[in-house]
């Protein structure tokens, strides 16, 4: 995941000991720097213990966060005390982005006057008036914890997971390149409902891609530089150079794309037009592109383009776009996910191998290929989240869950890059998709981050979550 910016937020209660606040700020600034990210404070002299209790201290605080707009990411509101919530309101009604409650445990055997905190009670009073005052807040695991414990890691984790998902998907463009695939209405989608959730969408004409495409020079460094690192996707021994060479021209033209049209995603047509031009399919690109931080998801699904940026914003990792596919033997909570090779190297066992697309090439095997591209391998063991998404009554509609990438093996003659995902009540799951219309494809990341995912989606975002 990438460095995170967090503001530091202390409140007070002036009856409790102010020395409470000093050791807050060196608790928490020192666990959030040990996690890889950086902070923001208030200059200690501008309020009382560089706290905040009273409605003016919230104003301080607030002009604070006014001035520092843009360089932070999310808001840690720690209580080392009980705290004050009209100053917490006062401050941060306008703040912008997430905020994470965190509340100092008390210790039995130290509940004097002098060093009890009651952060347990003070943290519930600031949710409720939060929440009367339609504030956004995280309220993550345990009620109150010390920022040295596991616990804490834990949460703060979760709530960074959840700051990058919400930065990355309140401003996005996707590219959707080309129509829809005339039999696939699994992925028809409404752009209204889309921009609604601040998702804005491009459209292109495959005749556009292709003009991209063929004012390509190959004797620009551009595009040594691509066809070099798509021959290190994965096997090329098989593939004509002449497919190489398209292969890299249509990586440098959907970079080119989402260069000059800040796309942060895109969607593209992956056949049968790719194939009769130029005789490639997409995947390798595709994967290439997901691996460098730019989500592309095939069969124009714009909307597991969307996931698949939430996904990537969650873990820091590539994501993939696949199809529920197959039944794994009798047991009914493995299936095998799978698409033709549109994954990240970084995301199959060994190195895959780059072969022609075996059913476009299906009855024209004399041609000799008409489709390379596909990245024929094995998706790495490990943990795994998902999650897929529809357009439905103007609303964006989601489903997600975690699972595992298991270690069972798939016949070798099975083509594509497949592998054996193992889901608690997997049954379950697939009755709700079917009977709530969403599509047969799925976006997964290896990496657990279903509760990131589920806090952005929910609490910040707006996004309707149907759990099966």
């Amino acid at each position: 995941m990438n460095k995170l910016v967090f503001a530091l937020f202390f409140g007070n209660r002036g009856f409790f000991p102010g020395e409470l606040v000093d050791g807050a700020r060196r608790d928490i600034r020192a666990i959030v720097h040990a996690m890889g990210h950086e902070t923001i404070e208030l200059e200690q002299s501008l309020t009382r213990f560089g706290a905040v209790e009273t409605m003016g201290e919230g104003r301080v605080y607030a002009k604070f966060l006014d001035e520092n707009r843009g360089k932070y990411d999310g808001v840690i509101l720690s209580l080392p005390n009980f705290g004050d919530e009209n100053g917490a309101v006062a401050a941060l009604r306008d703040c912008g982005v997430p905020i994470l409650l965190q509340a100092y445990p008390d210790t039995i055997g130290n509940m004097d006057f002098a060093n009890r905190r009651d952060a347990f009670c003070g943290k519930l009073s600031i949710a409720d008036v939060f929440r009367q005052e339609g504030i956004a807040f995280s309220a993550i695991g345990e009620h109150v914890c010390h920022p040295d414990s596991d616990e804490f890691s834990r949460q703060l984790s979760i709530f960074a997971g959840t700051c990058a998902v919400v930065k990355r998907m309140r401003r996005l463009n996707v590219g959707a390149i080309g129509a829809r695939t005339t039999v696939f209405k699994t992925i028809r989608f409404d752009e209204v409902a889309l921009q609604g959730c601040g998702i804005n969408t491009e459209t292109f004409d495959l005749t556009q891609l292709f003009r991209y495409m063929r004012n390509v020079d190959p004797s620009e460094e551009a595009f040594v530089e691509a066809r070099k690192k798509l021959i290190n996707v994965g096997n090329c021994v098989d593939v004509p150079a002449e497919m190489m060479d398209n292969q890299a021209r249509l990586y440098c033209a959907l970079k080119q794309i989402a260069a000059e049209y800040e796309l942060g995603a895109m969607a593209i047509r992956c056949w049968n037009e790719l194939q009769d031009e130029f005789k490639i399919t997409p995947c390798i690109s595709i994967g290439l592109l997901n691996a460098e931080g730019l989500p592309v998801a095939c069969e124009l699904d714009v909307c597991n383009a969307v996931s698949m940026v939430a996904l990537q914003a969650a873990s820091g990792m590539p994501p993939i776009c696949m199809d529920w596919n197959n039944n794994y033997g009798s047991n009914p909570d493995k299936c095998i996910l799978f698409h033709c090779g549109a994954v990240s190297s970084c995301a199959i066992e060994g190195k895959g191998t780059v072969v022609s697309h075996k059913m476009l090439d299906k009855g024209k095997e004399h041609l000799g290929g008409i489709a390379w591209g596909c990245n024929q391998g094995r998706v790495k063991p490990g943990p795994m989240t998902y999650v897929s998404a529809k357009t439905e009554s103007g609303r964006f509609v989601t489903y997600l869950g975690q699972g595992r990438i298991t270690e069972d093996k798939i016949e070798e003659a099975f083509f594509g890059c497949a592998g054996v995902a193992e889901i608690p009540e997997l049954q379950k799951t697939l009755r709700g998709i079917c009977k709530n219309g969403f599509r047969h494809h799925v976006s997964i990341v290896l990496s657990h981050a279903e509760e990131s995912l589920r806090e952005a989606f929910n609490v910040y975002l707006g996004y309707d979550i149907i759990d099966f």
